[in-house]
């Protein structure tokens, strides 16, 4: 019986060294498998970062590579497109120096044809005019204030010959035909006044239409006086003309001068002789007709 105890003791020692030696290998077999799985993993992990950043690297120089590109054709498109305003630009100035010339061209067409026209107009009323070789002297027609200023400006200005003596026949001709138009006018015009008078003097019912009427009847008469007062200096100028006194100053004996006379034929005085009367007048306030 102890004996075979020791067999079964014996049994169960190699059984259980066996089971303890099997659970060795096979935790030994776990840990290298665990290993091996740790190794792998570690591996498959390491190529999947180095091909990452393979990728990466790629994808930045690809990145790199589309930017540089696209700046070159951003480039070379405002490049394209600076050139294509500069042709626009010349193309508008080409325009316009042409509008311009255009317009100077049709200008001068203009004037050509507007000087061909005045041409042959002057051509066709030289033609309608009957040839004429002396001058007519043109008066013009004359208004009431103008009759007191000078005389009638339609008569030419005398010219003086070279050498020609001062108050010869012919200047004192030429004085005395301006003094006689001049007088027929003032003594037309008297006759139109006394006329005038007469047939709008009429007895009106309304008092401001009498105000009217006696105001115009009194600025007329007082231009009628002025006349009056110069048809007297006309003739002291014409017997001044038989004399032979016309064209002197009455107080220094000076010439007067005939541009002085052409513009107040019946002036008396020279210029210098005048300036002194005008001042004595604003000094004394001599009102005498002969200042006038």
């Amino acid at each position: 019986m102890p004996a075979r105890k020791s067999a079964s003791k014996k049994r169960k020692k190699a059984t259980t060294s066996r089971r303890k030696v099997a659970a060795k290998k096979s935790a030994s077999k776990k840990r290298a498998a665990s290993k091996r799985k740790v190794t792998r993993k570690k591996a498959a992990t390491k190529k999947r970062v180095s091909k990452k950043k393979v990728a990466k690297k790629k994808a930045s120089k690809k990145k790199v590579a589309k930017k540089k590109v696209a700046k070159k054709k951003a480039g070379k498109k405002k490049v394209a497109k600076k050139k294509v305003a500069k042709k626009k630009v010349a193309r508008k100035k080409v325009a316009k120096k042409k509008v311009v010339k255009k317009k100077v061209v049709k200008k001068k067409v203009a004037k050509k044809r507007v000087a061909k026209n005045k041409a042959s107009r002057k051509k066709a009323v030289n033609a309608k005019r009957p040839v004429t070789r002396k001058k007519v002297a043109i008066r013009r027609v004359r208004t009431v204030g103008d009759l007191l200023t000078g005389p009638i400006h339609g008569i030419t200005p005398y010219k003086p010959g070279r050498g020609e003596d001062y108050m010869s026949n012919g200047q004192l001709d030429h004085f005395r035909d301006i003094l006689d138009a001049w007088k027929s006018e003032l003594i037309v015009e008297v006759d139109r006044t006394v006329h005038h008078m007469q047939d709008e003097a009429a007895n009106f019912p309304d008092p401001n239409d009498r105000a009217t009427q006696e105001s115009e009847f009194g600025l007329e008469l007082r231009t009628r006086d002025r006349e009056r007062k110069l048809l007297r200096k006309i003739d002291s100028a014409m017997t001044r003309i038989d004399e032979g006194s016309y064209g002197f100053c009455e107080e220094t004996g000076e010439e007067i001068g005939l541009k002085r006379l052409e513009a107040r034929p019946v002036a008396t005085l020279c210029v210098e002789a005048q300036e002194r009367r005008e001042l004595a007048e604003r000094q004394f306030r001599d009102r005498d007709d002969r200042y006038r």
